[in-house]
């Protein structure tokens, strides 16, 4: 048999588009050819692949070699594709049966020694493996990742000598077990935190209704420690949004751990990241951290001293819950459900308004300070907290107040109100819905008027303030919204 047809994965965003590879041999003088749009990585593939059958003691055909990855309009990056098109050219060569190879899928990249290297996505590739009904090898560092998939068939090898013994019948690989359930993550605890109650109370209220906060305050007053502990009391998450987590952390550069499936990610870039790095991009597009933050939190310190420009591309991802990254070649779409969790001093110095009077900036340089954020970009701010000095009083004092675990149990029950209410979390209410869920009585709509008059509020902070209010009503176990729901809402808007 001259001619052998295999089937593996691209990847796209976060779908898996299947390749087709057919391998070709002719006879003429001896060549490799690598046609189906791929990249220089693709075609490194020639000499790897050589290498592998060399030393997996099979013999390399001295003929003229055709391999094609179709569809051609598809371009195809990375060593995936190696391990495919190795088997391709021992079938079609005779040396290992080609009836079985279409039962199965494979991904992989090669050694020169033959063994089997990692991948990105073995998640997206599971997942679309089992919609196809065929069984899928990869390497063993992947496999417990594409485990995860309960419908899927993976099967696990560390070698192509592996596979090709598996081919043959002589040495059946094992089908790789999904892996078990995990111990929930000791996340930091809100009770570390001495004092600031108030800031507390702000955290429990963007936890409850999924809202964005953004914390003011000198340094060294606690709110790196607050925002590393939102993940601690968010409800956790059930299977379909851990596997889609999952899937955009298995499409990074660090790829993903099958012992933190279920584990809220928690991102936290330097204010030196470029917007790509944000967003995500490149030729061939990566999810960036909004992405890699899915069903987690971004917690950005030092907000002013990010690029202002870096910036301003939140604003769309925080409205509409995703990026679409568009390349001359390619589209790619990725999620970006995060809880955006900012932190910034109040003045360049940082002391402003402290009580040991450090502060020597001058209206001007704060007012520049500031300028920093946009307008509409604050505008899409749920919650702004003033986090204060903490006294010597406080810091002496033992930790009080309540564990994550007390405030997880309110946060989780609200949450399961607006879903049994509205199907969604408070933050991604629309304007339709909010008039049907967050009625105000005439004392509210008074009490609104004025604060829109004085606070010069916009739409967009009208509506973010109705959200927040419905999300403290929730907490409070209280159907209707109350004035003081409002009040307390309209409070978090007055620091901007």
């Amino acid at each position: 048999m001259s001619l052998a047809v295999l089937h593996s994965r691209a990847l796209n965003g976060v779908n898996a588009p299947e390749v087709v590879v057919e391998t070709h041999l002719a006879n003429g003088l001896p060549s490799f050819t690598i046609v189906g749009l791929p990249d220089a990585e693709v075609k490194e593939a020639r000499d790897r692949v050589r290498a592998a059958i060399q030393t997996g003691q099979f013999e390399f055909p001295a003929r003229r070699i055709t391999v094609n990855l179709a569809p051609a309009d598809l371009p195809k990056e990375s060593g995936r594709f190696d391990l495919a098109i190795a088997l391709g050219i021992l079938a079609a060569s005779g040396q290992i049966p080609a009836d079985k190879l279409a039962e199965y899928e494979f991904a992989g990249e090669l050694a020169l020694t033959g063994e089997l290297r990692p991948v990105r996505g073995a998640l997206a590739m599971s997942l679309a493996a089992a919609k196809a009904g065929r069984r899928f090898i990869l390497p063993h560092a992947n496999a417990d990742e594409a485990a995860l998939i309960s419908e899927s068939t993976v099967l696990g090898a560390g070698s192509l000598n592996a596979v090709c013994a598996h081919l043959t019948g002589h040495t059946p690989l094992a089908r790789q077990a999904m892996p078990a359930a995990t111990q929930a993550r000791a996340y930091p605890d809100l009770l570390d935190v001495k004092g600031q109650q108030p800031a507390k109370r702000a955290l429990e209220i963007a936890a409850a209704g999924g809202h964005s906060l953004l914390m003011l305050g000198p340094p060294g007053t606690g709110k790196s420690m607050l925002a590393s502990r939102l993940a601690s009391i968010l409800p956790p998450m059930d299977e379909a949004a851990a596997l889609e987590a999952a899937a955009l952390q298995s499409l990074g550069s660090q790829g993903f751990q099958a012992d933190t499936f279920g584990q809220r990610p928690y991102r936290a870039p330097h204010h030196t990241a470029s917007a790509v790095a944000l967003v995500g991009g490149g030729s061939d597009p990566r999810p960036g951290e909004i992405s890699l933050a899915h069903q987690g939190v971004l917690f950005l310190d030092e907000l002013p001293e990010f690029d202002r420009k870096v910036l301003e591309v939140l604003r769309e991802p925080l409205e509409s819950r995703r990026i679409t990254i568009s390349r001359a070649a390619r589209q790619a779409e990725f999620p970006a459900a995060f809880q955006l969790i900012a932190a910034m001093n109040p003045c360049p110095c940082g002391y402003a308004g402290h009580p040991n009077g450090r502060c020597r900036c001058t209206p001007d340089q704060i007012a520049r300070y500031k300028g920093k954020l946009s307008g509409p970009f604050l505008d899409r701010i749920d919650l702004v907290i003033e986090v204060p000095a903490i006294s010597q009083q406080d810091l002496a004092t033992p930790a009080a107040g309540e564990a994550s675990a007390q405030v997880r149990e309110r946060v989780a029950a609200a949450r399961a109100r607006q879903l049994d209410r509205q199907g969604m979390e408070n933050a991604r209410l629309g304007s339709r819905e909010l008039d049907q869920v967050a009625q105000l009585d005439a004392r509210g709509q008074a009490l609104m008027a004025t604060a829109m008059q004085k606070l010069d509020l916009s739409a967009r902070a009208y509506h973010r303030i109705l959200r927040v209010a419905r999300s403290i009503a929730d907490l409070a176990a209280s159907p209707a919204l109350q004035s003081s729901h409002l009040a307390e809402a309209i409070q978090y808007r007055r620091a901007l």
